[in-house]
């Protein structure tokens, strides 16, 4: 190869490192994120807010996401590939199911395409490997669901006051996270809870959440999942269901 031809190349590779990065870090969807949201749901009631016909939802919490608390789409060329993922699907489909849709990946690549790609500005998480993998690796870290039965908040008929269970995941995480319900439906007197959020500094050091902060893409997120209707529960009876 000439050397005029490899200079140009040098000089070409330069320009689109530093370009493609100034469009990444100034990208309209880029935001100076502070936090990160590591969100549990409950498969029942996502099934229960879309009066979906799920078959047999999971009774345990399972992955919904982990988010910036100020970012969405920061990278669109930045395709999703499950194939960067197969040594993961086994627990990806136990514990980051899509109870709504047959196609497994369609939950998965939303959760990349939306939320991944602005994580990925942190070293650790910044390939799809590593922010599956993180996910996972906090899910049983959390192990919110063992915590729960332990203390005796368990899925069924019994209502549970919501400052039992805030009380209750603040004595044993030393935190206060963010819950989500539902609203009582015509005929329905209490609330059913939906979500669970866990904040994390950028170092994954578990913080408070702030129940003040409510950010514009919250909303757009849960389309794809009908859960646009949860929002933070009032401190009354809340439905802890077993079915649908």
């Amino acid at each position: 190869m000439k050397p005029v031809t490899i200079c140009c190349l040098v000089v070409w590779c330069f320009c689109f490192a530093v370009y493609g990065t100034h469009k990444f870090l100034h990208s309209p969807h880029f935001h100076d994120w502070k936090k990160l949201y590591f969100v549990y749901h409950w498969p029942v009631t996502v099934c229960k807010m879309i009066e979906n016909d799920c078959d047999n939802p999971p009774m345990y919490w399972t992955i919904h996401g982990l988010w910036a608390d100020k970012a969405e789409d920061c990278n669109k060329s930045w395709h999703f590939n499950v194939t960067e993922i197969k040594d993961l699907l086994v627990d990806m489909r136990q514990y980051w199911p899509d109870v709504l849709h047959t196609n497994r990946t369609k939950f998965w690549k939303h959760e990349w395409d939306k939320h991944g790609t602005c994580v990925a500005t942190l070293k650790s998480l910044n390939s799809q490997k590593k922010y599956f993998s993180k996910a996972l690796e906090l899910y049983e870290k959390l192990d919110l669901n063992s915590y729960l039965f332990k203390l005796g908040i368990k899925p069924g008929g019994n209502y549970y006051q919501l400052s039992t269970i805030q009380e209750a995941l603040t004595s044993v995480y030393n935190v206060t996270p963010k819950i989500q319900c539902l609203s009582p439906e015509q005929g329905e007197e209490v609330q059913t809870i939906g979500q669970i959020k866990f904040c994390f500094t950028k170092d994954f050091t578990l913080r408070n959440c702030t129940e003040s902060e409510v950010y514009s893409y919250a909303a757009h997120e849960n389309m794809l999942f009908g859960t646009e209707d949860l929002s933070v529960c009032n401190d009354t009876l809340t439905n802890y269901p077993s079915h649908v």
